[in-house]
């Protein structure tokens, strides 16, 4: 009897690294992101780094597997020599992120319109994220159809005296070249009492990018918080995400905690993520 048990624990001890190491073999490695499966992508916008140089700010992207980026001018400015744009695109491509439009830039005179439009041109980008003057508007249209490029208005709820909704910059631009649109801010455009879902919705044929954020409250006291603390419905605004067919970019504007966002920017990639998996 002795012997019997002697053999069955040296079968065991013999046996058990071999199935340790099968185990281990057959745990899988990291999953792809959530959202590849979707129709629309997910970001960051620049103006989350405005404290954050951009070696630290791609590191990010790398820790969150995100590869689509807004470029803002503190990153790149825009008197940048083809020498620097060159330079700078190539780190972006070494980290696996992609420069897809840059902005927010006010445009507050005709000059402003051309510098941006030129700038746009030599990073290689085909979208403005900008905040025109309303007079302005005739004179980007003209720019929009001369190089091609679009403009997505950034809506500001209630900080500043234009576009504070999505109705407005959709009433100045229903009419003119298809390229003018909006860069739907979801946190400003319910600061300013409007239901960003429904706007999704509503104008969906003029939404060209999309800033995720989540806000304490619908009126000019609302302020930036974690994505699932404040009171915007992410779940009904994926599944809308879904509905209309959105194929641009949610990309993450943080405004907390902007010296040092990244513990708040992992908590609202993290649960932005858990909605997309639950909504399916």
């Amino acid at each position: 009897m002795k012997k019997i048990v002697i053999f069955l624990i040296a079968g065991f001890i013999t046996f058990l690294p071999k199935a340790m190491l099968a185990q281990k073999a057959e745990r899988p490695g990291p999953q792809p992101a959530v959202e590849n499966a979707e129709k629309f992508k997910l970001g960051i916008a620049g103006y989350t780094f405005a404290k954050i140089d951009i070696d630290k700010t791609l590191e990010t992207f790398q820790k969150m597997d995100l590869h689509y980026f807004t470029i803002k001018d503190f990153h790149l400015p825009l008197n940048s020599t083809v020498e620097q744009i060159a330079a700078f695109n190539e780190k972006l491509k070494s980290k696996g992120v992609i420069g897809y439009a840059v902005g927010p830039i006010y445009l507050k005179s005709e000059t402003e319109v051309d510098n941006a439009f030129e700038y746009a041109k030599k990073v290689g980008v085909k979208m403005i994220i900008g905040v025109p003057n309303y007079e302005l508007l005739p004179y980007v249209n003209n720019k929009v159809k001369e190089y091609d490029i679009k403009l997505a208005i950034h809506l500001h709820g209630p900080d500043i005296a234009i576009y504070p909704d999505a109705e407005d910059v959709w009433n100045h631009v229903k009419d003119l070249d298809p390229r003018m649109g909006m860069c739907l801010d979801i946190g400003h455009d319910t600061r300013a009492g409007k239901d960003a879902v429904a706007d999704l919705k509503l104008y969906k044929s003029r939404v060209f990018d999309i800033h995720l954020k989540d806000v304490t409250g619908p009126t000019k006291l609302g302020y930036s918080l974690e994505i699932g603390r404040g009171i915007i419905d992410f779940p009904a605004f994926v599944k809308m995400l879904r509905k209309v067919g959105y194929t641009g970019v949610v990309g993450l504007e943080h405004e907390k905690d902007m010296t040092n966002p990244f513990m708040g920017i992992g908590e609202d990639i993290g649960y932005f993520r858990g909605v997309i998996k639950a909504t399916r």
